[in-house]
């Protein structure tokens, strides 16, 4: 496996991997990788792709009162993950290289960017959407990797790729659970035992939701009303929201689609933020 750790570097690195005739996956990633990323690299090796990873915390998706620097750095770890998950390449760029000063070019996504997170996130996916096209851009891949946990993410770089013709395939993997029903995170490998207890209502919730609609419920407020309900009686969780919308353009649904709606829900657990959603 390659490790490059230079922007200049990359393009040239990427350009070998395709003279063995391979097509080119991107794994973005913020680092402290975890199995839900080690399934997005599988998913990408399963169709034949020479493997990019990407290790990088990005500074423009963090608002004034999210602190960067708390964010985990593990370039080592991540490194060896890439490699024994059967990466091809690993970057691993300083924010000096990738974002070196005087950089100033922000990219805005002003329609699905919108609900949601970007109520109480309002900078977090122009700085997603910035510098995922400069990677885009200096690896031109065929397919760009992301998971299903970041739904949002995905109706984003879904709808860059389409309003700027950039002709990238977006491969959406399945979230990725642990025991308890709890999508891998970053910040889910921090919850206590406790906060692990309580956030399993979460997915519990979910679950539910899919329930009622295999049961032939089709009203939005009345699913929305019991996955509200059912969040609200762990006493340390706080909905930040749940909404039932269109899966690509976020839209507000008036009735559930089978197969074309998304109940997607944030909560604080104490101080951590989570997010989840399910397809119903």
């Amino acid at each position: 496996m390659q490790r490059i750790t230079a922007t200049a570097e990359l393009p040239a690195a990427v350009a070998d991997l395709r003279r063995a005739g391979r097509t080119v996956a991107l794994v973005p990633t913020s680092g402290a990788l975890h199995a839900g990323h080690g399934a997005l690299i599988a998913a990408a090796r399963e169709r034949g792709d020479a493997v990019v990873v990407s290790v990088f915390v990005n500074p423009l998706a963090f608002g004034p009162s999210e602190p960067v620097a708390r964010y985990p750095r593990t370039p080592e770890f991540d490194a060896e993950f890439s490699r024994a998950a059967g990466a091809d390449l690993v970057f691993l760029p300083t924010t000096e290289d990738l974002l070196p000063r005087g950089f100033s070019t922000v990219v805005v996504e002003d329609a699905v960017s919108r609900p949601l997170c970007g109520i109480s996130r309002p900078h977090h996916f122009r700085g997603v959407a910035t510098v995922t096209l400069k990677l885009l851009q200096l690896v031109r891949p065929e397919r760009l990797v992301l998971g299903q946990r970041d739904a949002q993410q995905v109706a984003v770089l879904r709808k860059l790729s389409h309003d700027l013709c950039l002709g990238v395939e977006l491969l959406v993997v399945p979230t990725v659970r642990d025991a308890d029903g709890l999508p891998w995170t970053v910040r889910s490998k921090d919850l206590t035992p406790g906060q692990r207890q309580e956030s399993a209502a979460v997915s519990a919730a979910l679950r539910r939701a899919q329930e009622m609609v295999a049961q032939g419920v089709r009203i939005p407020d009345r699913i929305i009303a019991e996955v509200t309900h059912l969040l609200g009686q762990k006493r340390r969780l706080r909905v930040i929201y749940v909404a039932l919308v269109d899966p690509h353009s976020l839209e507000a649904l008036r009735e559930v689609v089978p197969g074309r709606s998304l109940l997607a829900l944030a909560v604080w657990i104490d101080e951590v933020r989570l997010i989840d959603n399910v397809e119903l």
